[in-house]
């Protein structure tokens, strides 16, 4: 009778070894041959007339090693299920020597798998987290930039005569020159938009009263400085620090010039910025987009305490792993097959991914966090209303419910839905076990917190 034997052969790394006598297998052999008796098609004979020892002749030597694998299968995945160890992946199979296996000669078979165990871990407590959550403060530069973004992108184009005003609009083009202004062969030329407030102080001053067709040569790290330096060095194809590159001389011909009429402040502007909102002054709209803007800064703050909690639950949770095993695994078990090298490199990356998912899978099981149908339906309408926020949709939205019935049925898309609300509440529990101390940044602070990490 089949058996499977468990020994221990490293950290969190056991092998399973599964033990065939030919009685496990071969009644299944015989019958399979049988069946291929009489279903064979082979010239000079009746179909099901076959002799069975042409098709063991024919076919045996396949039949036989697919009925031993496919016992040692069947009992290996039996005891799996019933003793249940807390495994990663699959088990990945030791070699075995397939030339062994004779039908002529039925024996006892031995195969062996290599199985990874999970850890025991304890999460590290949340009481003992440190953490700041950083607000940013909405200032009236703050509402008065975002009024005049949104004055100058419902604003009307025109095109003036000659640059007057540092909100002009310069549509120039570029060609890499020498000192003296002659076009370089092979070198960049490129047309571009540029605002005159994007240049030096001294250029801006230069530039006013030119006109189309006006051109001079620059030095770029003498006409832009810092971000705005940076910027136009990656529009014409250069690294933003090569530093011999900003050296380089470029005349600039101005072909258009253009300026945007800012939006006058009335309700007909109020409506289109906010709709539905019956806003009549501008008292009304300034208050209604200082809530907009906290609220924005209050998700990114909330966004950044949560990266905290990640990182603080992922660096102080002491886990080990069975890293040999997992390697291996690497190289063979996943979609694509990968080098031992490869495996090493990914292995860091990997391991953090698979803590991450030991501690969100006891957090969310642990304190029965759920997402329900309802609740998938719900954020599923809520999606669909927001992607089709700005279209006049009418007052007829009888379609809503079978199209989310439709989304229901999407395996794809209810388990992106599931993994959104599940980590939302996992976070939100997570955030309701901790105290952090309050601190005021900038905006410019907080966004730079979030550019260094992302998850």
């Amino acid at each position: 009778m089949a058996s499977v034997v468990r020994e221990n052969i490293g950290l969190l790394n056991d092998k399973l070894t599964v033990k065939l006598n030919k009685e496990d297998y071969l009644p299944a052999f015989d019958k399979k041959l049988k069946e291929y008796s009489k279903t064979a098609n082979i010239p000079g004979f009746r179909k099901g007339m076959v002799p069975a020892g042409m098709i063991k002749k024919m076919y045996g030597a396949g039949i036989f090693s697919d009925e031993i694998l496919r016992s040692v299968e069947k009992e290996l995945y039996a005891y799996l299920n019933n003793e249940k160890p807390e495994i990663f992946a699959q088990p990945l199979p030791l070699e075995t020597d397939m030339s062994k296996m004779d039908m002529n000669a039925p024996a006892d078979y031995e195969f062996a798998f290599e199985i990874g165990l999970k850890p025991e871990f304890q999460i590290a407590p949340l009481d003992k987290a440190k953490l700041t959550r950083h607000n940013v403060e909405v200032t009236e530069e703050m509402v008065n930039e975002e009024i005049s973004r949104m004055q100058i992108k419902a604003g009307k184009m025109t095109e003036p005569e000659t640059v007057d005003n540092e909100e002009n609009v310069l549509n120039v083009l570029f060609t890499e020159t020498d000192k003296d202004g002659n076009a370089i062969e092979g070198g960049i030329s490129k047309e571009n938009s540029v605002l005159l407030k994007y240049f030096t102080p001294k250029m801006q001053k230069d530039l006013m009263g030119k006109k189309a067709g006006d051109s001079f040569v620059f030095q770029l790290d003498k006409t832009f400085e810092g971000d705005k330096l940076e910027m136009m060095m990656q529009d014409l194809g250069f690294e933003k620090n090569d530093a011999a590159a900003a050296q380089k001389f470029f005349k600039l011909e101005i072909v258009k010039l253009g300026l945007v009429e800012k939006r006058e402040m009335n309700e007909e502007f109020f409506n289109e910025v906010f709709p539905g909102k019956n806003i009549t002054t501008e008292a009304e709209l300034r208050s209604t987009l200082k809530e907009e803007i906290k609220m924005y800064w209050d998700a990114q703050s909330r966004n950044q305490l949560q990266d905290q909690l990640y990182h603080y639950m992922l660096d102080e949770t002491k886990m080990e792993f069975p890293a040999e095993f997992l390697k291996r695994w690497l190289q063979s078990g996943g979609e694509q097959q990968k080098t031992a090298e490869e495996a090493e490199a990914d292995f860091p990356n990997f391991s953090n991914q698979l803590k991450w998912t030991l501690i969100s899978d006891r957090l969310i099981t642990e304190n029965k966090l759920e997402v329900g149908t309802e609740e998938l339906k719900e954020q599923m309408k809520t999606e669909v209303m927001r992607y089709f926020g700005q279209m006049n949709m009418g007052e007829d939205m009888s379609w809503l419910d079978s199209y989310i019935d439709r989304m229901m049925k999407d395996e794809k898309q209810v388990d992106a839905t599931y993994r959104r609300l599940i980590t939302e509440k996992l976070f939100g529990f997570v955030e309701s076990q901790v105290k952090p101390n309050e601190k005021t940044v900038s905006a410019e602070e907080l966004t730079a917190m979030q550019h260094n990490h992302q998850h």
